[in-house]
């Protein structure tokens, strides 16, 4: 009797053991919108959970906010409303949005330009920051565009990540003789007057990592191509669809590198414990042939080891 009993405590113990080992980890991620930096930050994300939690129980919901932030608001709220374990927030409106929704799930966020700018403190939320090199991409403009004078910055007044990012790089261009010439775009429907107008007062359009106008970087590129205005981008796939060069970070590394805060915490660290981390590493990449349209030499050592579409 007393050997049955030892049995049965026995599988009921490997029965809970079984259970908690199998207890799944319900993870929201929130996107403000779909575009290739931001898709690749999720892609990092999901790798990192899929190669080094593979011993957790996880299941994720997506969820693309469309650029609505009030959309991106009740994705918070439903995400609150589920019980997620953890909300992952790809974009400062989004992680603004989750902290509006939660002060006690832990948030991590991705793809935010400065956190504490965008309001991004408490006891439950960390990340990581996509801080563009801004200084090595005004570098680029002096080196590639040497005879340029006005550059052209085109941004969302409602980002605040935006707001900040032409401050510094007004600061940055001031000390390079630069002047900035700057337009602001409020929604989709005001880019086409606002690149039209601003393409007449420029030498170079820089386009910064705004959500809005990356999102219609096609426009943006066909207006410049068309008005022979090069383009200097701050994210890797816009030199791919036709700007001339950027110097960036990789968003897939700056996403699994989030993805290894999200196991952190589901190993028990608090998300007030670990600091807001960025990615060090830029690459340069530079498209040939718009370079070859702007009769631009890339013999410098410099542009030797760059990478090249």
């Amino acid at each position: 009797m007393k050997k049955l009993i030892k049995i049965l405590i026995l599988i009921l113990m490997l029965g809970t053991v079984s259970m908690a080992a199998e207890k799944e980890i319900k993870i929201g991620i929130t996107q403000i919108v779909e575009h290739p930096s931001l898709d690749a930050a999720r892609i990092g994300v999901e790798k990192a959970l899929k190669e080094k939690a593979k011993d957790k129980n996880i299941k994720i919901e997506y969820q693309s906010a469309q650029g609505d932030f009030g959309t991106a608001q009740l994705i918070a709220k439903s995400f609150v409303a589920t019980k997620k374990d953890i909300i992952v927030a790809i974009s400062t409106p989004s992680a603004q949005a989750a902290l509006n929704a939660t002060k006690d799930i832990p948030i991590v966020y991705t793809a935010v330009t400065d956190g504490v700018s965008a309001g991004l403190k408490g006891s439950n939320i960390t990340g990581t920051s996509d801080m563009s090199p801004l200084g090595k991409q005004i570098e680029l403009i002096t080196e590639l565009l040497p005879n340029a004078k006005n550059v052209g910055f085109l941004y969302n007044p409602s980002e605040q990540n935006s707001i900040l990012l032409l401050e510094k790089f007004k600061e940055i261009a001031k000390n390079k003789n630069l002047k900035v010439v700057e337009k602001g775009v409020s929604s989709i429907n005001d880019i086409n007057l606002a690149i039209d107008s601003l393409l007449k007062e420029i030498d170079v359009l820089y386009i910064p990592t705004d959500n809005l106008v990356v999102s219609s970087a096609n426009l943006v590129l066909q207006k410049a191509k068309k008005n022979k205005t090069p383009v200097i981008s701050s994210i890797e796939d816009i030199v791919k669809k036709g700007a001339l060069a950027t110097e960036s970070i990789d968003y897939e590394k700056l996403g699994y590198q989030t993805g290894e805060v999200i196991i952190e915490i589901l190993n028990g660290k608090k998300p007030e414990d670990i600091a807001v981390q960025t990615l060090k590493e830029t690459t340069l990449i530079i498209n040939e042939k718009v370079a070859e349209m702007y009769n631009i030499e890339l013999k410098k050592e410099k542009f030797k080891n760059a990478v090249k579409y």
